[in-house]
């Protein structure tokens, strides 16, 4: 090497060298941490009593009876079903009851909630602590466990008045098509989501439910009746001609005071009362 290139190249790690020293060994500046913010306060507890009707059929000797349950509102969702999953799942894991869907679709959490039947995941909790609010199973049906209605007869009655489309013609290759306006003929009945509030609320399907339909399955009934793309209205009409599975009706209307859809099967039974009568 050259005493020229030498010379240069020694400048050059000379002009260099301060730079990389100066990076690794001067003192990084400190940057300012944020203080981290302080966690919210937790809010004080606001206790509510649930009084929940137990009854368990392996021990036929004891009676049913109301179960108190304290549960803190500002841990707990605004829903009533929610109060009662976290009593499941924190206090006894022994309480039984339906749910499903918690968004009023699925109909499983059918209860009696202070005196009314409607489904626990849209009922909100009272948020005043001093009232006590009450859970019963749906009345006068057979209780499984706890707040579990037996619903075998329900289903029975629904299956009976084959909820499906019946035709006399060959089926469509492809789409079965109605108008807008035979369509809009169901609105209000098709919603049903068979959660039996308002058949359990009704004197006359409590003291007949062996004979009478009830108004859930009769606001089914006439949901196939009137659809346009079912043949069969006239034979489903006659099959209900006795005295008993429409005519027990005697329009006390808690069906649609109580349903949690806003549905009136009370008006459903009348359009079917009137159809029977037009046939003759």
């Amino acid at each position: 090497m050259s005493f020229l290139a030498a010379s240069r190249l020694g400048a050059s790690r000379r002009a260099f060298t301060p730079l990389v020293a100066g990076f690794h060994t001067s003192a990084p500046a400190k940057l300012a941490t944020p203080a981290p913010d302080a966690p919210p306060a937790p809010k004080p507890k606001l206790l509510k009593t649930f009084q929940i009707y137990r009854w368990n059929p392996d021990k036929p000797q004891e009676k049913p009876f109301l179960q108190k349950f304290e549960v803190d509102l500002n841990a707990c969702g605004p829903m009533v079903l929610d109060a009662i999953i976290k009593i499941k799942n924190e206090i006894d894991p022994t309480l039984t009851f339906r749910r499903s869907c918690r968004e009023g679709i699925c109909g499983s959490c059918s209860m009696n909630i202070n005196g009314g039947n409607t489904l626990a995941c849209l009922s909100r909790i009272d948020r005043d602590p001093s009232k006590v609010t009450k859970i019963y199973p749906l009345p006068h049906t057979y209780v499984v466990k706890d707040l579990v209605p037996d619903l075998t007869q329900f289903y029975k009655q629904y299956k009976s008045i084959e909820p499906f489309l019946k035709q006399k013609t060959p089926a469509p290759e492809r789409e079965n098509l109605q108008s807008i306006a035979d369509r809009k003929k169901l609105d209000g009945l098709y919603e049903c989501i068979l959660c039996a509030c308002c058949s359990t609320s009704c004197p006359s399907y409590w003291w007949n439910s062996d004979k009478y339909l009830g108004p859930a399955v009769l606001m089914q009934a006439y949901r196939w009746m009137i659809d346009s793309r079912d043949h069969f209205g006239a034979e489903r009409r006659e099959a209900l001609q006795d005295p008993f599975s429409v005519y027990r009706c005697h329009t006390i209307m808690n069906c649609a005071r109580t349903c949690p859809k806003g549905l009136n099967p009370g008006l459903a039974i009348a359009e079917i009362k009137k159809d029977m009568a037009l046939d003759g």
